[in-house]
């Protein structure tokens, strides 16, 4: 074998190689986009590309063999595009898990009286409470806490081999059906996280309530609020000891929601 010969050969090999790493980036580059903490404007768009390439580059001898070549063609825009609602799927699951704690800081936010405690949030382009944003973040170290991150490079990985590139999206109608049962688990599962600290909060309330009634000369509504304050920050204190397990269980039903949806 000539030079020449081999320098063909060579172009050969890493024009595959390119063309296998950018039909791997559009599902992991998709999914990177709509997924919480990297996926929003408090990351650049260029780490996220640079971290999209990267483990598209990781990934890429492992998984099956993509089409030979790309042409613009209807066949290619067809796979590109499902490729891009693939990824997108399995990032938009987990921001909704992400959005149980928002939900639940919210719910609480309002019997401790820290609902006026607003601010822009950065890593959902909101203006959301204090408490919203503390049980965000705390999703966010309780998730590569538990190696979430991990889990999800292997649901992408299981997603392209149950799913390969070029094949056509599973049924409409199980997508369908998993989608309205995960949002009804994601708002059960953020009224479960919340009640404990709301309950508390109500008897406080229906306390000084009764008291109002009983003593209006001890002015309770300026006590009341102090009062419920520190009562929930409390109570919060209490409650980010015992984050692990509820968090870990809402991690689980996402990755079995999202293997439902690539299956």
């Amino acid at each position: 074998m000539n030079a020449a010969t081999q320098m063909v050969i060579d172009g050969q090999q890493a024009f595959g190689l390119i063309n296998a790493l950018l039909w791997v980036m559009l599902r992991t580059g998709a999914m990177l986009m709509a997924m919480p903490l990297i996926g929003t404007r408090a990351v650049p768009v260029r780490v996220r590309v640079i971290l999209a390439g990267a483990l598209s580059l990781a990934l890429a001898p492992m998984l099956p063999s993509p089409p030979a070549q790309i042409a613009f063609d209807s066949v290619n825009v067809l796979t590109a595009a499902r490729e891009l609602a693939v990824g997108a799927c399995i990032g938009f699951l987990l921001r909704l898990a992400f959005e149980a704690g928002a939900l639940a800081g919210e719910l609480i936010s309002q019997g401790t009286g820290l609902a006026f405690a607003q601010m822009s949030d950065p890593l959902r382009g909101v203006n959301s409470g204090v408490v919203g944003q503390w049980f965000y973040l705390a999703f966010g170290l309780v998730f590569f806490t538990l190696n979430g991150h991990l889990a999800l490079i292997a649901l992408l990985v299981d997603s392209y081999h149950s799913l390969p590139i070029g094949t056509a999206l599973p049924d409409p109608q199980a997508v369908l059906q998993v989608a309205p049962a995960f949002f009804m688990q994601i708002l059960r599962a953020a009224l479960s996280l919340a009640l404990p600290v709301m309950v508390a909060m109500l008897a406080v309330n229906l306390a000084f309530g009764v008291l109002g009634r009983a003593a209006p000369a001890l002015n309770p509504i300026q006590l009341g609020l102090p009062t419920a304050l520190l009562l929930g920050l409390f109570l919060l204190a209490l409650l980010s000891g015992e984050l692990g397990p509820p968090v870990q269980r809402i991690f689980d039903q996402t990755f079995d929601a999202a293997r439902q949806i690539t299956a």
